[in-house]
């Protein structure tokens, strides 16, 4: 059986919602189970949202997760939020361009990618959740970049399309960076 269970969580802007959402679309779109579950606080850009994302080969019985398998950390209030949460032998993957003080949390494996860094390398800081999605994608093998690629070009808005093949190289960048031995967990 394959189940997987993500939070995204960072501050409103960062593009959690949307980073999480194009997941979901890829797994429906690859015939897998999925349920895409967004919080936010009154302010969408500044506020901390989060999304949770159960992608499962079978029904999904309960989307409501509390202890996630990955948490995919923008900032350092989503570090410090879910880092106790995080399953036991789970992921927590963070931004390590904001999060000074790396998760001490023992037990769970603790990936750092400098995605805001690398999303300025890109000409573009609105590119950090693709960063990250692409290490997730890489680490936990839920799906083939090119699946998310494809949902990409599907689910992109009309207003962003420019941005399309910015996000691709940001998918592939992130996957590269998390195949780098100083990420090994």
């Amino acid at each position: 059986m394959m189940h997987y269970d993500f939070v995204f969580s960072g501050f409103g802007g960062q593009g959690v919602l949307f980073g999480s959402q194009l997941l979901a679309y890829a797994a429906m779109e690859a015939g897998l189970h999925v349920t895409w579950i967004p919080s936010y606080g009154p302010e969408m850009r500044g506020g901390t949202a989060n999304c949770t994302v159960v992608i499962s080969d079978e029904e999904i019985g309960a989307p409501l997760v509390r202890h996630p398998s990955a948490v995919v950390a923008l900032n350092y209030p989503s570090v410090e939020k879910y880092e106790p949460q995080v399953a036991p032998g789970g992921l927590l993957l963070y931004n390590a361009s904001l999060v000074l003080r790396p998760p001490t949390r023992v037990g769970i494996h603790c990936v750092p990618i400098p995605a805001s860094d690398v999303a300025a390398e890109l000409g573009n800081a609105k590119l950090l959740n693709m960063v990250m999605l692409g290490a997730l994608l890489q680490i936990t093998g839920v799906l083939p970049i090119g699946t998310v690629e494809q949902s990409l070009e599907a689910h992109l808005p009309a207003r962003r399309r420019d941005m399309l093949e910015a996000n691709k190289l940001a998918l592939r960048r992130g996957a590269e960076l998390a195949q780098e031995p100083l990420v090994a967990a």
